[in-house]
């Protein structure tokens, strides 16, 4: 081997470190949470063989020769599942070298892909990894167009393979923020919708090298994109707030029938929640949202999330991009049960608001029952919290994806490491107090 070759291969080594062996292990004696909706059972075990799930709950025996970890006190859960991130496209938000999030100067928008941008190093997702999150749907921003481009379904786990589904969704901005890349309206933004769904329609039943019609407005990529979520293949997340905005996307299902539709956002959902579940059509949203911000948010309320589920829509909490963290997915399920107690508000029980970042999420992003959940077959995402993982004093111990142990070393836990013990007889007199 020439020397350059050495040298690529050491690089290679500390760059992209080897995938870990996953190990057999259960955790016994703990409080665990399944993810599926259901109460948290105490004493409970869990066992991974495999990398993947292989029991969970009370009464299971531990196979031999299976290592044994004690839980007592502590909580086991499934891996948090993140859904409409913005992980792996920044690592300094205003800094454009760094920041991958939209392409404003692309002549492309619905064919943009966000997988060659991720990075697995970035330490959003490791931070994000020490919160407990293993598992997340990563959405690009719009540049100049309503179509934001193709978003992916990815791993934590420390390693370069992360990528679990890449192109798994389109997202398209439609409501305010619509109107305004559309050119100032809504009838400019559905207008702008639906002709390129039927361009889509058109590029995709053409045969190769034929020419398209000469007043098409999409390039070949971007329509030929589109026709992936014609067809149904790639799922259609569409960003808006306002009631009638949800009526108005929820009727495309009529014109454009194989349309999966996720809505992002939604604050006013709960004013046309029975129109939601009778569409089947799911919510990713903030919770907790009670400010009229927006003209299209003046019905906004904290009863949001729960008034819709009372009405039977799947409803997952996500939008997790900037200051919003996908590791604060946990405070905001607790204060979602917190809301229960509260005269006259709608929340959910313990059970439900977990669901909402675990498995509801995996749901929408097409692994139900495989992420998100500790059920038989599952991955082996497995979190190991020192106490009720919803109560702000808690937080992991360990973390495991695919039942490989995680890292939850990263940069921020480093500063806090580096400053906790920090020598005093060194620092200015200012510092004297």
């Amino acid at each position: 081997m020439s020397r350059c070759a050495i040298i690529a291969t050491a690089l290679a080594a500390v760059v992209l470190p080897f995938a870990a062996q996953a190990q057999d292990m259960a955790i016994i004696n703990a409080t665990v949470a399944i993810g599926d909706g259901s109460a948290p059972v105490e004493g409970a075990t869990v066992v991974v063989r495999a990398g993947k799930v292989v029991a969970a709950g009370a009464g299971i025996a531990v196979p031999a020769g299976v290592q044994t970890i004690d839980g007592t006190g502590k909580w086991v859960t499934p891996g948090l599942f993140s859904a409409a991130t913005d992980l792996g496209l920044w690592d300094v938000e205003a800094v454009d070298d760094s920041n991958d999030l939209e392409a404003e100067d692309s002549p492309f928008n619905a064919a943009l892909d966000v997988v060659p941008a991720l990075n697995p190093s970035s330490q959003h997702i490791a931070i994000s990894r020490a919160g407990g999150v293993t598992r997340a749907s990563v959405a690009p921003f719009n540049g100049k167009s309503i179509f934001a481009g193709q978003g992916a379904v990815i791993d934590l786990a420390n390693d370069a393979a992360m990528v679990m589904k890449p192109r798994a969704f389109q997202f398209v901005e439609l409501g305010e923020a619509g109107a305004k890349l559309a050119g100032g309206s809504r009838v400019a933004a559905h207008v702008a919708l639906r002709n390129a769904l039927r361009e889509a329609k058109e590029a995709s039943a053409l045969p190769a090298g034929a020419q398209r019609q000469s007043d098409a407005m999409l390039t070949r990529a971007d329509a030929l994109a589109l026709a992936k979520v014609l067809d149904g293949s790639e799922a259609l997340y569409v960003g808006v707030e306002r009631a009638a905005d949800i009526r108005a996307v929820l009727a495309l299902k009529s014109e454009f029938p194989a349309l999966r539709l996720v809505l992002i956002g939604a604050a006013e959902g709960w004013l046309v929640a029975s129109d939601i579940a009778a569409a089947g059509v799911p919510v990713i949203t903030m919770p907790l949202r009670d400010l009229p911000a927006q003209f299209e948010m003046l019905a906004a309320t904290q009863s949001n999330v729960g008034r819709m589920k009372q009405a039977g829509v799947k409803v997952a909490i996500g939008m997790f991009t900037g200051g919003n963290q996908p590791r604060y997915a946990p405070q905001q399920a607790g204060n979602l049960v917190a809301l229960s107690k509260l005269p006259g508000a709608a929340g959910l029980t313990w059970g439900e608001a977990f669901a909402a970042i675990s498995s509801v999420p995996a749901e929408i992003s097409g692994f139900g029952g495989k992420a998100g959940v500790l059920a038989p077959g599952a991955v082996g995402d497995v979190v190991l919290w020192d106490g009720d993982p919803l109560e702000l004093s808690s937080a992991p111990v360990d973390v495991w994806i695919d039942g490989v142990k995680q890292p939850l070393e990263n940069h921020q836990t480093r500063l806090r490491d580096r400053y906790k013990d920090l020598d005093r007889e060194y620092l200015p007199k200012a510092y004297d107090w």
